[in-house]
């Protein structure tokens, strides 16, 4: 059993073959989806996948990267989407330094307006965090002391001292093919250490292919590669990775169900 806690669905390299691509997931052993949203427009395409089957399931939010065109995504709005039966998360959201594709004042103002849908609604928030580790680890603090959420940070690629900030604050850590990559030896330092009970797994497809897929369209069915690598990491069979990753991906997720 496993689950991909954060793949796009929708997004051009799946959306043409998307059956095919579901086919070849669940074949892989892939028990759930993680249907994510990055732009308002995309939220009742996004929904309407996980409409479709039980093992698919949806998030509403903003890319850091489209901040600027969404500042009228206000808490109100993101906690009415959220109330489909189908949406059992916030997000991505989060901060990119890397790109800047939108105002960092901005990216800063609609991840504070996420975590408080996340609060309103009782569901994790999915946190996209890239050259911005000072300013995540500040607001994530600054939003926990004024009143608890839950949440992931995503596709992690940040510090071990990150890490250990997000874990600190009760936070999941979710890791991508990324940590299959053979430059990728601080990651895979920090994949071996993170406790059983805070950790899942995910593509991020159709991005991030791992090892041995490189250069290759990422799909769900890919996570079972991650898996295979993370589990090597810590010590663990895969089918034991697996039932942990999924249970954790259940608690945290609590609103998906099978």
């Amino acid at each position: 059993m496993l689950i991909d806690s954060h793949c796009h669905l929708n997004y051009k390299g799946l959306i043409e073959e998307q059956d095919a691509v579901l086919a070849r997931a669940r074949a892989a052993g892939v028990s759930g989806m993680l249907n994510i949203s990055t732009r308002e427009c995309e939220w009742d395409a996004i929904i309407a996948t996980a409409d479709k089957a039980p093992d698919i399931w949806a998030s509403v939010g903003i890319h850091p990267h489209e901040a600027d065109s969404h500042a009228h995504v206000d808490t109100a709005k993101l906690v009415a989407a959220a109330a489909h039966p189908k949406v059992v998360a916030i997000g991505e959201t989060g901060l990119d330094y890397y790109y800047d594709h939108s105002d960092r004042a901005q990216q800063r103002a609609g991840f504070r307006v996420h975590i408080e849908a996340a609060r309103q609604t009782g569901l994790p928030v999915i946190v996209h965090t890239r050259d911005a580790e000072a300013d995540t680890a500040a607001i994530l603090r600054e939003e926990m002391a004024k009143s608890p959420f839950t949440g992931v940070i995503h596709c992690f690629t940040a510090s071990a001292t990150f890490a250990q900030i997000a874990l600190d604050l009760g936070l999941f850590i979710s890791l991508s093919g990324i940590v299959t990559f053979k430059n990728a030896k601080d990651l895979q330092d920090i994949a071996a250490t993170i406790p059983e009970a805070r950790l899942l797994v995910e593509t991020d497809a159709p991005f991030l292919a791992p090892v041995p897929h490189r250069g290759k369209t990422g799909e769900p069915a890919f996570v079972a590669d991650t898996a295979r690598k993370v589990a090597e990491l810590r010590g663990v069979d895969v089918e034991t990775l697996g039932a942990q990753t999924s249970a954790n991906f259940f608690r945290l997720f609590s609103k998906a169900r099978l």
